[in-house]
């Protein structure tokens, strides 16, 4: 087909919807909530994962994690094996400190949080914030874990935990709310009845989706909180490498170093889990992969819906344009011309409804990265490139038989058709 006719076979697809744009537009709603849904979802799925791959970049690629239970599972179904395990010690660091060649910190650290079934308080005067998370460090921990970096004052030292201090350096949340007016360095809090020197601020991090960053930590020494909360046991343990290629030979190492701390015996298992930022990445990627494939499945429905409408549409328009298709095929069209004119028809048609959808889900994902911080949307040129093109191929795919149908009628019983 030539480009004249190309052209000529596209303002007649633009005529016959013009004319009849009421049936036109109920014909494309399939199609556009379809992609719709597909750029809204795609978007959002986009931007949690630049999110949480920056969030995981920040915590380092020279550190891995080693808890007692593995990660992303929910400890009520694990095995009976598992769930008996043996909790890592702050010994356990110490032991990797000594004895892993190619470790540059091993730092252990505690939590105590509304998540573990405990209830936290931290005021100062009539100001409180309720449900703060306490974690107790060692010096090393800021060093290991470049989230938690300092912005005003200083960290928990050496000094501070040899002595069981009762400093604290809290998240930029809290001391917010605890000195609207005031520089809290050097002013005392009480955070679960007894009194606190804040001696540091952290940089902001609101955390993901709404949930607890670092603005919501009040970090104490370890020595202090392992005084006050012994029943805090579940202990993790953050590893940094010198080297990042070194990764995987340090993590070899620290196994056979807790293997041996905490003797197990050499024909069992690991009692103990270690887990690389690639392995939050990858478990995250997992977790959205089954959103995308039920958006896929819903989006399936909306352009299938969508796509049976504009054979609808077409078929009928083929009943009734008869005699065009008569009088085109006495003056000399071909079975191909008059395929053509019908498939650009229901492609323009359905590109439409595709463009619409594009622009759609674009101002639903600009609403929600505007309005839901909690949830950024970021559309991609993939996305936006890849709703067209279903777009059209459903166009393509759906008018293909009333195409075809009106290429293969006889030009004289379309003459006679009243």
């Amino acid at each position: 087909m030539t480009g004249p006719e190309l052209r000529e076979n596209f303002l007649a697809a633009m005529d016959t919807i013009r004319a009849r744009k009421g049936r036109s537009a109920l014909t494309v709603l399939g199609i556009v909530i379809g992609v719709t849904s597909v750029i809204s979802v795609a978007a959002i799925i986009t931007g949690l994962n630049k999110n949480v791959a920056d969030r995981i970049q920040a915590l380092g690629a020279r550190v891995f994690i080693i808890s007692r239970l593995p990660f992303g599972t929910n400890p009520t179904r694990m095995p009976q094996h598992i769930r008996v395990r043996k909790y890592l010690q702050y010994q356990d660091a110490l032991a990797i400190r000594e004895g892993c060649r190619d470790c540059q910190i091993a730092t252990a650290f505690g939590t105590r949080a509304f998540f573990f079934g405990s209830v936290n308080q931290i005021h100062r005067g009539r100001e409180k914030v309720d449900s703060p998370i306490i974690r107790g460090v060692d010096p090393e921990y800021a060093d290991a874990i470049p989230l938690f970096a300092v912005q005003e004052g200083r960290f928990v030292s050496a000094y501070d935990n040899d002595h069981s201090r009762f400093v604290c350096v809290l998240g930029v949340g809290i001391a917010n709310a605890l000195f609207p007016m005031s520089d809290p360095i050097g002013q005392e809090v009480t955070l679960n009845g007894l009194r606190y020197e804040v001696i540091g601020v952290f940089e902001k991090d609101p955390g993901l989706f709404g949930s607890a960053g670092v603005d919501r930590f009040v970090v104490i020494p370890w020595s202090t909180f392992h005084k006050l909360y012994p029943e805090a046991k579940e202990i993790i343990i953050a590893v940094s490498v010198k080297d990042p290629l070194m990764i995987s030979q340090a993590q070899t190492q620290t196994i056979e170093v807790l293997r041996r701390v905490r003797h197990v015996p050499f024909n069992k298992e690991n009692d103990f889990e270690i887990g690389t930022p690639d392995f939050f990445l990858d478990l995250w990627k997992q977790l959205t992969g089954a959103i995308v494939i039920l958006t896929g499945v819903i989006s399936s429905i909306g352009l299938l819906v969508g796509g049976i409408g504009v054979m609808n549409i077409m078929l009928i328009s083929v009943t009734e344009r008869t005699q065009e298709i008569g009088i085109r095929k006495a003056v000399g069209a071909r079975k191909q011309d008059i395929r053509a004119q019908f498939l650009i028809e229901a492609m323009v048609l359905t590109s439409i409804g595709g463009v619409l959808g594009i622009m759609a889900g674009s101002t639903i994902s600009f609403l929600v990265h505007r309005f839901i911080p909690a949830l950024p949307a970021e559309v991609s040129v993939f996305w936006v490139a890849m709703g067209f093109t279903i777009s059209a191929s459903v166009g393509l795919f759906f008018g293909f038989y009333p195409a075809n149908r009106a290429a293969n009628l006889d030009p004289i019983q379309c003459l006679r058709y009243e």
